[in-house]
């Protein structure tokens, strides 16, 4: 994996009837959550979400600061912000 990552601002939204992708919210992506937000099921469904969506292994995807937030910010690993935006909103 090549050494480029970044940081994305995510805007998680629990009790949805499933998970997914809003848009964007500010400088935040906002993410609706099926999962309820106790025992890190959010947070581990999030970061799936992102993996998936932005063709990124599970590890290279890590929630570094939120956990018990609704605010979150997670590190992408071996893609700019810019692409993965583009990714994101598509």
């Amino acid at each position: 994996m090549s050494g480029i990552s970044c940081r994305l601002k995510v805007k998680a939204v629990p009790g949805a009837s499933r998970t997914e992708i809003v848009g964007r919210l500010g400088e935040a992506l906002k993410i609706r959550v099926a999962a309820p937000p106790e025992g890190g099921k959010a947070n581990r469904e999030i970061l799936e979400l992102l993996s998936e969506r932005l063709s990124l292994p599970a590890a290279g995807v890590t929630l570094v600061s939120g956990a018990a937030s609704p605010a979150k910010v997670v590190t992408l690993r071996g893609i700019t912000v810019e692409q993965a935006w583009a990714r994101l909103l598509a």
